[in-house]
């Protein structure tokens, strides 16, 4: 007989169950220690569960555009304002069309309501400007207006900062902040006068002073600016809202911007860059400075302005050298540039913390609705299901529970017991990642959730009987415990992986292919899909390994569900072997056992 390879596992080796145990056991506690550091001790349930809140927008028409509120738009509307809300579509959000121009998001309890509402109907309208001047949010004294000047507390450098930067000491005259909003309108100072020859001038001089010239249009409009930045009160919620809403894209404008707990005013100049021109946008953590940034992608298009518009800005002086990144009107950041800003990507850095980062890349990331809305009621839903609907439904559900349990325990007896742990492992991970996915992703249990967790379960145990009879059909060959079990695992393993995933296949299909509470039913199933393989392997396996050690299984107790006798196991096979003395006399032959290994 050929001695067996070296390094190599003989069939029926019995592992190390120990590892495996140990393993599945750490992430039991990681995972339910994480469930009560973040405060997340049950999962969050959806709407029809739990109630929430009801959100109705009403879409209106925008100037110039009065066609614009159709199907097509409003159908796009409600995909975006669902991705904002649902995150990866399993918060169970409900959004949906009602009549013509109306918008209904019903939200479910536990989901930060202030931050919903900021989200639904944010148009998202993103313009780079730049920055001509900035000062404290209050009006200013009407004998000074205030003008920038270099702070050692300015914004950052390149790559920009996460909140509007330091008010600037009032320190220059009118004449020289309308010099500088002139020369941005591509216009002379307001001050300027036409340039008379030399000789004209010398004739001047001897006679009288020259008439100040009448201003021109964009004189005139960089006087208005300075006028209603010198008024604009950005502490006054009427007049901050109406700051630069409706200012076109090639316009200068006023707008407010909040910096910590303060307000701040700028005046900008026209936009050298769209939120069209924004490829993808993020909140991400910075590893190697530990803080949170908002990076940016822009389009080709949208590159080459990025440059141009940085370019121009680096040769200035603060605040000029500054762009404000203005959504809807308001201002989020007001980054300074050093060099042109090439490549494409940039990122926002400075003051951010982990909600307003996601916040912004989220809404910059899912792009502009189409239409602006406006929110025409609030209300408080209560739960489309009773308590009593709820309770009879986990009645039937526990009552179908237990005639599993009593079926395992009839057809299985002893191996029950090991289904049973089983499936009470799978329900403590399958629990606590639910509640913590409601915290990390907004994840919350509706009805067809429940289903789909109530289907796995039953894939589960599914997986569990191929084993179990795996190992019986070993037994009935002849064969002790110990090996039985070894033996078994390989065939067994193939037939629950292949069908583990032709079901997770069927998730994931069905998560992508469709939309609101049926995404929330695949999503589920396929994580409780993946959980039963992470349970047979790293517990059901092992612990049956280390049970067929055990008197009481390894003996085939007729209460093991692994006795030879009930389960009809054959004798050990015998055959014969003819040996002779090799003269053709005669000869005699022997019985010999023979036992497969």
């Amino acid at each position: 007989m050929a001695a067996p390879k070296k390094g190599r596992r003989p069939t029926g080796a019995q592992g190390r169950p120990g590892r495996a145990l140990a393993i599945i056991l750490i992430a039991m506690v990681a995972l339910t220690a994480g469930m009560f550091l973040t405060k997340q001790t049950t999962p969050r349930l959806g709407i029809d569960l739990a109630g929430g809140t009801s959100i109705t927008l009403k879409a209106k028409s925008e100037p110039g555009k009065p066609d614009a509120i159709n199907e097509t738009n409003m159908n796009t509307a409600v995909g975006i304002i669902e991705r904002r809300v649902n995150g990866l579509g399993v918060s169970e959000a409900e959004v949906q069309t009602q009549g013509r121009d109306h918008i209904i998001v019903n939200i479910p309890k536990g989901t930060n309501e202030k931050q919903a509402r900021e989200q639904v109907g944010t148009t998202a309208q993103l313009y780079f400007r730049p920055v001509l001047a900035f000062a404290d949010g209050a009006p200013a004294a009407p004998e000074a207006t205030p003008s920038p000047s270099a702070s050692s507390s300015g914004a950052p450098k390149a790559e920009g900062s996460g909140k509007p930067g330091t008010p600037a000491t009032p320190s220059s005259s009118a004449t020289s902040q309308g010099r500088v909003l002139s020369e941005a309108l591509k216009a002379p100072a307001a001050t300027a006068s036409p340039s008379p020859s030399a000789s004209e001038s010398k004739k001047a001089d001897d006679k009288a002073p020259a008439p100040t010239p009448a201003p021109s249009g964009v004189e005139a409009a960089a006087a208005d600016l300075q006028a209603k930045f010198a008024a604009l009160d950005c502490t006054n919620e009427a007049q901050r809202a109406a700051a630069g809403k409706g200012a076109k894209p090639e316009d200068a404008t006023v707008a407010c911007g909040k910096r910590g707990d303060t307000w701040g005013k700028w005046i900008l100049g026209p936009a050298g860059v769209a939120g069209t021109d924004v490829k993808d946008a993020k909140g991400v953590i910075d590893p190697q400075r530990g803080q949170w940034i908002v990076t940016m992608q822009f389009t080709d298009k949208g590159a080459d302005k990025f440059a141009k518009i940085t370019g121009e800005l680096a040769t200035k002086q603060m605040p000029q050298n500054q762009f404000a990144i203005v959504l809807d009107g308001e201002v989020v950041s007001d980054p300074s540039v050093s060099q042109a800003l090439t490549g494409g990507n940039a990122e926002i850095s400075g003051g951010f913390t982990q909600q307003s980062a996601q916040d912004l890349g989220n809404m910059l990331s899912y792009g502009a609705l189409p239409l602006s809305f406006s929110e025409d009621s609030v209300t408080t839903v209560t739960a489309a299901l009773g308590g009593e609907q709820l309770k009879a439904g986990l009645i039937a559900g526990a009552i179908g529970l237990i005639l599993v349990v009593i079926y395992l325990l009839v057809y299985y007896r002893g191996l029950a017991f090991i289904a049973i742990i089983s499936l009470l492992v799978s329900a403590i991970l399958t629990y606590t990642i639910m509640a913590l996915l409601g915290k990390g992703i907004g994840f919350a249990l509706n009805l067809p959730a429940v289903c789909g967790a109530i289907v796995a379960i039953g894939i589960t145990a599914d997986s569990f009987i191929v084993y179990f009879e795996r190992i019986r059909d070993e037994i009935r060959e002849g064969r002790t415990l110990r090996p039985a079990v070894e033996r078994a695992w390989p065939r067994a393993r193939r037939t629950i992986l292949v069908s583990d995933f032709v079901s997770f296949l069927a998730a994931a299909v069905l998560f992508i292919v469709t939309v609101g509470k049926v995404q929330g039913f695949a999503f589920t199933l396929g994580l409780t899909t993946l959980l039963d393989v992470v349970v047979v392997f790293l517990f059901t396996k092992p612990i049956m390994t280390l049970l067929a050690r055990t008197k009481f299984f390894s003996s085939g107790h007729p209460w093991s569900g692994l006795d030879p006798k009930r389960l009809g196991a054959k004798p050990p096979l015998r055959r014969s072997r003819r040996t002779g003395s090799g003269t053709g006399s005669g000869s005699v032959t022997a019985p010999v056992d023979v036992k497969e290994a």
